[in-house]
Formats: C-alpha cells, sequence, structure tokens
C-alpha cells in the first residue's frame, strides 16, 4: 500500500465536502465497501456536521474528522498532508477548488475531484501540472458522471478494435435523472464564463506537448439522425469529449489517428429541438447577473432527489467503435448518475489510487490514463455494467 514514501500519512483517503448531499452519498459507500485497514477521514468547514455524520455512519467510530476551510491555503496545505488520497466534492471547483490541487500538487498527494468545468480543468493543468509531475502526485480531475463513464467507455471500446490503426469513436448518451444541484452550478458559471473558458483553452495549447506522429480529436459533429443507435444525435459541447481525447492523446493504444465525438441520443426530433432551445436559453439567461441569480436559486449544490427517486433513475452510454475493417457496439450503463453512481465513481476512483497496482503517472492525468483497466474492474464489481453488445 505504499507509494513514493507516502506511507506515514494519516490517512488514506480523505473525503473533502463529506457533509453535502454527494459528499454524504460518498461517506455512506466508503463506509460500506473500503476494505479493512483503509484508513479515511471526513473533511469540512463545520466540525459538528461531520462529527453527526460519523456517528451516522457503520464503523463510524474508526473513522477521523478534519475540519478544513477551501479559502484557507495553509488549512488545505495541512489536509493534503494528511493524506495519500484526497477526494473533493467541494464545487463549483472554478470558485471553491484550487487550493486544494495546488496544496496536493506541492505536497505529492493524489487528488480526485467531480469537476465537469473546463476552465477550471485547463487553469489547474496550467498552474498545477508541472508541480504534481515533480512530486508523483496525479491530479485526476472528473471522476464521476462526469466524465468516467465517457471517458473509460471509449477506453474500452478502443481496446476491443485492432491495434497500430486509425480509430473513431462515437458516444450516445441517455439517462433519466435529475442532473445535481453542483452540477448546475458549475454549469451556470461556465456559460457566464465564455471568454475566460476559451482563453484558459488556449493557454493550455500553448503548454501542452506535442504528440508527433499521431493525432487525436474530438470534433463536436452536427445533429443528425444516428441509424446505429436508433436515435436522434445531438452534439453535447460538455467536457467529456476532452477528456477523451486527452486519454487518446496519452495512450498509443487509441492508434494514430482518433476521432471521438460525444452525443445526446434522443429519441424524437421534436424532444431534440426542444432540448437544444432550453439549453440555449439557459445560455442565454446565464449572461445575466439577475437572471443567472434566479436560476442559481433553483437547484443549489447540496441539494438532491429522495432515494426512492435515485433508485428509479438511470444512465447508458452505447459506443459505437471503427478501425482496421472491424465495427464494435459497446455499452457502458448503471443507476442513478448525478448523485448514487457519481459518489460510487469518485469512491472507487480513490480507493483505486490507494490500492490498486496503477501506471507509473504523474501531473494532471485522465481517469483512463491513471487508472484503466483497474477501475473499470472496480466499478464492475460495484454494479456498473461495461460490456460489448455486439462486434463485426
Amino acid at each position: 500500500m505504499g507509494r513514493r514514501g507516502r506511507v506515514d500519512r494519516a490517512y488514506d483517503v480523505v473525503l473533502f465536502g463529506a457533509t453535502g448531499f454527494v459528499g454524504e452519498l460518498t461517506a455512506e459507500y466508503l463506509a460500506a465497501h473500503a476494505p479493512q485497514g483503509v484508513r479515511w477521514a471526513l473533511a469540512g468547514r463545520d466540525a459538528g456536521k461531520l462529527e453527526r455524520l460519523r456517528e451516522r455512519l457503520p464503523g463510524g467510530s474508526t473513522v477521523g474528522v478534519l475540519r478544513a476551510d477551501a479559502g484557507d491555503p495553509q488549512s488545505m496545505r495541512e489536509l493534503a498532508g494528511h493524506a495519500r488520497v484526497v477526494a473533493t466534492t467541494v464545487g463549483p471547483y472554478l470558485t471553491y477548488g484550487e487550493e486544494l490541487v495546488a496544496a496536493c500538487a506541492d505536497t505529492g498527494t493524489d487528488y480526485v475531484d467531480l469537476s465537469g468545468e473546463p476552465e477550471f480543468v485547463d487553469l489547474m493543468y496550467v498552474r498545477h501540472d508541472a508541480r504534481a509531475r515533480e512530486t508523483g502526485a496525479r491530479i485526476v480531475h472528473g471522476c464521476g458522471f462526469d466524465s468516467v463513464p465517457h471517458d473509460l467507455g471509449a477506453y474500452f471500446t478502443v481496446a476491443q478494435l485492432p491495434e497500430g490503426v486509425p480509430i473513431t469513436v462515437d458516444g450516445f448518451v441517455r439517462f433519466d435523472a435529475m442532473a445535481s444541484g453542483g452540477t448546475f452550478a458549475s454549469a451556470l458559471n461556465q456559460f457566464s464564463r465564455g471568454r475566460q473558458l476559451v482563453a484558459a483553452a488556449r493557454d493550455r495549447r500553448r503548454h501542452e506537448p506535442r504528440t508527433p506522429g499521431r493525432r487525436a480529436h474530438a470534433p463536436l459533429g452536427a445533429p443528425r439522425f444516428a441509424t446505429e443507435v436508433g436515435a436522434w444525435a445531438v452534439p453535447l459541447p460538455t467536457i467529456d469529449g476532452q477528456v477523451v481525447q486527452r486519454s487518446a492523446r496519452a495512450l498509443r493504444r487509441y492508434g494514430p489517428d482518433f476521432r471521438y465525438r460525444n452525443y445526446a441520443a434522443v429519441r424524437s426530433l421534436p424532444y431534440a429541438v426542444g432540448g437544444a432551445a432550453a439549453v440555449g436559453a439557459v445560455v442565454a439567461a446565464a449572461q445575466l447577473p439577475p437572471a443567472r441569480r434566479w436560476l442559481s436559486g433553483r437547484l443549489r449544490p447540496g441539494d438532491g432527489p429522495s432515494a426512492a427517486k435515485r433508485a428509479k433513475s438511470w444512465f447508458s452510454v452505447r459506443f459505437v467503435g471503427e478501425g482496421g475493417g472491424r465495427r464494435v457496439f459497446t455499452e457502458v450503463a448503471g443507476g442513478d448518475p448525478g448523485y448514487d453512481e457519481t459518489a460510487k465513481i469518485l469512491a472507487e476512483s480513490a480507493l483505486s489510487l490507494v490500492l490498486d497496482d496503477l501506471p507509473d503517472t504523474a501531473g494532471q492525468v485522465t481517469p483512463a490514463v491513471a487508472m484503466g483497466d483497474a477501475l473499470i474492474g472496480r466499478l464492475r464489481r460495484a454494479g456498473i455494467t461495461f460490456r460489448v453488445a455486439a462486434s463485426r
């Protein structure tokens, strides 16, 4: 259980933001599934809430409690110094996340979060990737529904295709679930920061190394009826495509020329048009501070649906991969994506970094690059499906 001399840390995993809605779900999952001997702790601003949460957890007497404030750099450094891995649910990450990333990069502590915020991820790469490489810290963003099903699903699909050939993968997501309050808050924040988002992406491109002789790209694509899945395909400009692209650039298994497109699969054209119009309206409203404040009050971070409602929720991401004359259909599927499965993925990602025999990586890396097959195995055992539906 050692990596680069960090076995002397007080805890293997520290969960920061443990008293939020997804934080509590993650704490409950760790209490039920962390192997015996894994030392872990709850962390957040309110020690009283942390203590009450610990009392409700099975075996909670063995769980540590750490008070920490995202706005206090020294507090974040002390938190990082206690852990081999820090998992954080505290968002929007653009507002609350950087001090913890900086502390983990500086202390050689592995870090996982739920961020689907492109600007935040790009800024963290530019500002902290080099230091994390020096210390051996693995900074892994997007360890929830954003973006593990897409990233590991594309990785799983590529593994079914011949090596050393150009490969294309299209991902089609469907779900019946409520978006989390944290995701909604992050999206509103990003919608209002178009210029800053573009500037951060441009700055990242200036810092990223080239991959001579290989190409990986993730174009947005165009709306179309996708006969492969029997649904209208609406391009999704989420971070998922960027994450898949970065995995493809880092791993030669994706071939010399890789292309990924990310879609929402919608059964009827009116729903596709209506959904696009609704997103456009939210983007437009986010540009106006009063409208943005009103929207942010509709679904706050920390709010969430009942257990009964979550039990009825589900997601499916279907992939169509082609390369070397072979075509394969795969699927990643599970239950409630915004809460239950996100908490599960975050917890299993943290445990994977602590317990599994993983590639020797450092710096800002994707879930596929950092954990790959090991995390797929963990998620399969936890009830998330990775399957080959058909091939020819």
